[in-house]
């Protein structure tokens, strides 16, 4: 470990300066020589780094996400060449070079973290031995030698025997009390961390053996951390424990504002963006608009969360356009579809109105020397059908006019058993 921690001493200087210069500043307000001052200055410095790497932290997201994309074209070449690994990992190359995808690029915060974390290491482990490092003179040393975190002195390790422990002014059980707590809680977080990834910003649509071994990680990563914790000096603790729990709240911000596409965390974000959206009948934040438009532009490709939310916009007469933003739809000029569609409201295929009982009979007895609707329109002179209104009854008949016996046109034809449509029904033969 001090092989691995000499390696990075190139980085040991800064790290101390940033140390130093953080102390000066808590040793006013809580004394130079308390853990709160010496406590506060690792906490400040693990802000700073992690500050220094958000934009490797959003390289990452990215390349998650990248990955994620290309886990189904990932799985069919696994099936395809299943027999042959070498092909299997040229095709995989080639598919990450035709997408632009790096995987190594999810692991670029822990890379760069690393040089600040054996840098750290190295300058308690000199605390720890009384041997000045960096810009920490004798003066410092010796300040930092009496700071205690909960009794806990900065430089000891759960693995210190009693004579060691002794020596910085702390009794063995405070250290192993301590030092075990911390472990606990940073063995915990890294596990919420990696559960929380995994239950709601994963696509559960698509399985792959990524998936698999990213839920084997889950389990990994706590139990490494237990074992090398009771190693790490109390002050590195602090260190790992701090970089964890802004990892998970980084992570958390996250998950709630830019999801995967897919995945329960999307669910609940476009459920909120519904509500917000139908509230105030627009998109106010630049995020939501970014969000729409990448809906907007897939198309048929939607999952079934991005189509439940076009479709709550349809109903509540709204319309996502392709830049992001969100209008008021007219129902009478588009209507949106569900797969965001829009249509005239012209084109629509017009139903025949249904015609009533009545109707219905009085065409059946208008024969094929009868006029129809259309040619009492065109003359004026003929009687109305039943089809058009009448100021006078339909079964008004002038006076002295008695019904047809046995016309073409009668009604007891009908009533006999003609066809509605002047068809004549065939007469089937007689037994006898």
């Amino acid at each position: 470990m001090d092989t691995i921690a000499s390696f990075f001493s190139f980085i040991t200087t800064p790290v101390s300066w940033v140390i130093v210069q953080f102390h000066a500043v808590y040793g006013k307000i809580f004394g130079p020589d308390t853990g709160w001052a010496w406590g506060l200055s690792i906490v400040s410095l693990v802000i700073l780094i992690r500050i220094c790497l958000i934009p490797l932290f959003v390289k990452q997201i990215k390349a998650t996400r990248a990955m994620q994309t290309l886990q189904p074209e990932m799985k069919k070449i696994q099936e395809r060449y299943k027999n042959d690994k070498q092909r299997q990992s040229e095709e995989m190359m080639k598919l990450y070079k035709e997408s632009g995808t790096n995987p190594l690029s999810s692991c670029l915060p822990i890379l760069a973290q690393s040089p600040f974390f054996f840098a750290l290491y190295h300058v308690l482990n000199g605390i720890a031995t009384g041997s000045t490092i960096g810009v920490i003179n004798e003066s410092l040393l010796a300040s930092a030698r009496k700071a205690h975190i909960v009794g806990a002195p900065l430089a000891a390790k759960f693995t210190d025997g009693s004579s060691k422990v002794e020596a910085l002014g702390a009794s063995l059980t405070d250290v192993r009390v301590v030092t075990a707590i911390m472990i606990v809680l940073m063995s915990a977080s890294q596990f919420y961390t990696q559960r929380q990834l995994m239950t709601k910003n994963v696509d559960t649509t698509v399985k792959t053996p990524f998936m698999q071994q990213q839920k084997m990680l889950m389990y990994v990563f706590p139990v490494m951390f237990a074992v090398f914790g009771i190693n790490f000096p109390v002050g590195v603790l602090v260190y790992w424990l701090t970089t964890n729990v802004w990892t998970m709240g980084q992570q958390m911000y996250v998950i709630r504002n830019n999801p995967t596409p897919g995945s329960k965390a999307q669910a609940a974000y476009l459920e909120r963006l519904t509500k917000h959206v139908t509230h105030h009948g627009k998109a106010g934040k630049r995020s939501e608009r970014t969000i729409i438009k990448a809906i907007v532009a897939k198309g048929r490709d939607r999952n079934e969360f991005e189509r439940k939310f076009i479709n709550a916009l349809t109903k509540a007469g709204l319309v996502a356009q392709t830049d992001g933003t969100v209008v008021q739809g007219e129902a009478q000029a588009a209507a949106q579809t569900e797969d965001g569609v829009a249509t005239t409201a012209a084109a629509r295929r017009q139903q025949p109105k249904r015609q009533s009982k009545a109707q219905r009979q009085s065409g059946a007895t208008r024969t094929a020397g009868e006029p129809s609707a259309s040619d009492a329109k065109e003359d004026p002179s003929e009687p109305t059908t039943s089809l058009e209104k009448s100021d006078e009854p339909q079964d008004a008949k002038p006076a002295g006019q008695q019904p047809p016996k046995g016309g073409s046109n009668g009604r007891s034809r009908a009533q006999s058993g003609q066809r509605k449509g002047g068809q004549q029904r065939p007469k089937s033969p007689s037994k006898k």
